[in-house]
């Protein structure tokens, strides 16, 4: 009897080990089908020397359906923080902690973001709307040695889903409170053997909701629209070598940053009865109005020059302009709330903003070799005209401009 019951507990402890053995297997399997390029170059994300995130799938899916802008992805990221002065436009991104809180328009910031291998280097350009992703890859750390400056805090990049041979579209839509709609679709399809297209879309809702007291007015600010497109050709002749035009806009009009005065009661971390979600009593600002808009394109060549070796150039151009305006002090100095010393009305914006960005790089493409390496020059040109209307003094107007190039290498 004894016998058996140590046969059972030996049997039992047998599959117990062989089900957690299974589970491994599977898990490790399930992480090996996770690529990352913050190498520039496609690998398994457990051979990366880099702490990396990656948002793919269903769960990438999930964080924009309530018409969330690219700030929200720091709520499924860990160490990753997003805040912005302008609403939808401008964010600030910290990683570790690490960022940068100037809210000027021509700030420079440590966290790179990175859309289908172009830098986007203005706070505008980094606001663009995401849509028809295929991820979204976050590497912690400085990135300098190939990615250039403004990496120190590290990179968030971005890539879209691509054109195919095989017919395929959808389309995904949602509705909520205060008419909040985000409705996103895409529509692929090889023309020929060797041609194919990509079409997507995005449109993003929302209606005014915040009434201004002082002026009376019913729903007068917090609402927005967002517009954004994007057409991709990909013309594949021969299995060494690709080219992939990709062409997009945005049109953006809504509200500003909205800023409340005296919501907080010295000593506490909780909003007193000065904060109503829904109402206002801005004297200035026009209603915080804001509003962007611009297109850009990129065209990504690759050949593969040598066996096991990929020469790859990207080119890249963005252009936009807007601004955005708000009522600072958030309220006024007859009725508050609270004490308001002064009144301050703001207004900044972007006025032809250029960007040209050219890379070209050679490395190796052999998956079984223990050697990977690659070299590559980078060219940068940029120029926009940051205009800054305080209000209490003459409207300023500062050209910026930057003209840049690095050479990069990498072995291991």
């Amino acid at each position: 009897m004894k016998s058996n019951n140590l046969s059972k507990s030996a049997a039992i402890l047998m599959g117990c080990a062989s089900l957690i053995a299974l589970a491994q297997t599977a898990m490790a399997q399930e992480l090996e089908t996770v690529m990352v390029t913050v190498d520039r170059r496609s690998e398994n994300q457990q051979d990366v020397p880099v702490s990396t995130s990656t948002l793919a799938g269903e769960r990438l899916d999930m964080i924009f359906q309530s018409g969330q802008d690219v700030k929200a992805i720091a709520n499924h990221v860990p160490s990753l923080y997003a805040e912005s002065s302008n609403g939808r436009v401008a964010p600030r991104f910290y990683i570790r902690g690490l960022g940068n809180a100037d809210f000027d328009l021509a700030a420079s910031q440590p966290v790179s973001i990175i859309m289908d291998g172009i830098v986007q280097e203005n706070v505008v350009l980094k606001s663009q709307p995401l849509f028809d992703l295929q991820n979204i890859e976050i590497a912690r750390g400085p990135q300098g040695t190939l990615f250039g400056r403004n990496t120190t805090a590290g990179i968030i990049s971005f890539t879209t889903a691509k054109p195919t041979q095989d017919p395929s579209y959808y389309l995904t839509g949602s509705y909520g409170a205060l008419d909040t709609a985000n409705v996103e679709g895409a529509y692929g399809v090889g023309l020929t053997d060797t041609l194919s297209v990509r079409f997507s879309g995005l449109w993003q809702n929302r209606s005014d909701y915040i009434d201004n007291s002082f002026t009376g007015q019913k729903s007068a600010l917090g609402g927005y629209e967002d517009r954004a497109g994007r057409v991709q050709l990909l013309w594949q002749p021969s299995d060494d070598f690709s080219a992939l035009l990709n062409v997009h806009g945005r049109s953006f009009s809504g509200t500003a940053a909205i800023f409340r005065a005296n919501i907080f009661t010295k000593g506490s971390n909780d909003l007193n009865a000065n904060y109503v979600y829904n109402k206002v009593a801005f004297d200035g600002g026009a209603n915080n109005p804001a509003a962007y808009n611009g297109v850009g394109g990129g065209l990504t060549l690759a050949w593969n020059v040598l066996p096991g070796v990929k020469l790859t150039s990207i080119t890249g151009y963005e252009t936009t302009h807007g601004y955005s305006r708000g009522d600072i002090d958030g309220g006024n100095m007859v009725s508050g709330p609270g004490f308001i010393p002064f009144p301050s009305d703001t207004k900044d914006g972007l006025d032809n903003l250029h960007q040209f960005t050219q890379e070209i790089h050679l490395a190796s493409d052999d998956a079984s070799s223990p050697l990977t390496w690659q070299v590559g020059g980078f060219y940068f040109s940029n120029d926009f005209d940051n205009s800054t209307d305080p209000g209490f003094v003459p409207k300023t107007t500062v050209h910026q401009g930057n003209v840049s190039f690095a050479l990069f290498g990498q072995a291991s």
